[in-house]
């Protein structure tokens, strides 16, 4: 979802306010082009993206990471993908959304076409591995599309299990800030025809309220939920959690009261997250998620 910028001694409304408009102005500039082929060499370099790769008898089913906004199939996973390659799983990570003119940030065009591109990557990890069906786990805007995928594409007979990370399931009120957009004339039109990732995202949005009609969740998949309590960016953060059978909604403060991680770290770095994602992936192998879990 959208990145958090504090503005010092700016009152909370206009510093929102601010920090959406600067965001949305700098993805909507001229930008340089860059260039995928050096990405795509770093993930193999690193072990992940590796189409050879055949899934193992631990380790049966290939996992799809699915990057947040404004991320990409590379930053967004520098520390989880090894993780998981290390672990023995066949890992695979890709770009959506991208708008034209606008490189290197994705996850910033409609969120349905998204899901599409979503449905294209996860067949053609499936074809190069000869599994029958893959894992997911998705960071923010990425733990929540696949939702789409899931309901509306047939994704339901391609997915074991899908891991959301701070995922915005119901939208997001970012601290109230969308309830003050009706209140800025033509701000909200803005969003919507220059990056409809993020009008999609608002709760209350057409997208939201269509992919959550009918329910949280589709039969056959199991789905684990990681929030964190001071997230600051999908608000309120219990709005993450899914309701429905096969469910494990998990907050991070009740693993290790310890952990601080806001909305981008937990998605990144965090290593107590982590242990949590291989557990939902391998849960017969499950072990004790705690603050000792960061040095796993």
């Amino acid at each position: 979802m959208l990145p958090w910028i504090r503005a010092a001694r700016v009152p909370r409304t206009r510093s929102l306010l601010a920090a959406l408009l600067l965001a949305l102005t700098v993805l909507v500039a001229p930008t340089a082009t860059a260039s995928a082929a050096p990405a795509a060499e770093a993930a193999t370099s690193r072990g992940w993206n590796d189409y050879s790769c055949k899934p193992s008898a631990a380790h049966p089913r290939p996992v799809v990471l699915v990057h947040g906004t404004f991320g990409n199939s590379i930053d967004n996973w520098l520390v989880l993908a090894p993780y998981l390659v290390n672990r023995g799983y066949c890992v695979f990570s890709l770009d959506y959304g991208q708008l034209p003119g606008v490189p290197f940030f994705h996850g910033l065009g409609p969120i349905d076409k998204s899901a599409e591109q979503l449905d294209v990557f996860v067949d053609k990890v499936l074809d190069a591995t000869g599994a029958p069906k893959a894992d997911l786990v998705g960071h923010s805007q990425g733990g929540m599309m696949p939702n789409y995928y899931l309901k509306f594409l047939g994704g339901a007979a391609k997915v074991n299990a899908l891991v959301g990370i701070a995922p915005d399931n119901h939208g997001t009120t970012l601290l109230g800030l969308t309830k003050l957009l009706p209140f800025f004339p033509g701000v909200e039109k803005f969003i919507s025809d220059k990056t409809p990732g993020l009008a999609d995202q608002i709760a209350g949005s057409p997208f939201i309220t269509k992919l959550t009609a009918g329910g949280d969740t589709v039969p056959g998949v199991r789905y684990t939920i990681i929030a964190t309590t001071y997230d600051q960016v999908v608000t309120p953060y219990r709005t993450q959690y899914l309701d429905g059978p096969n469910v494990r909604n998990v907050r991070l403060q009740d693993l290790c009261p310890l952990d601080l991680s806001e909305h981008v770290a937990i998605g990144t770095i965090d290593r107590i997250a982590f242990h949590e994602v291989a557990n939902a992936l391998d849960p017969t192998r499950a072990t004790p998620t705690t603050c000792a879990s960061v040095i796993g």
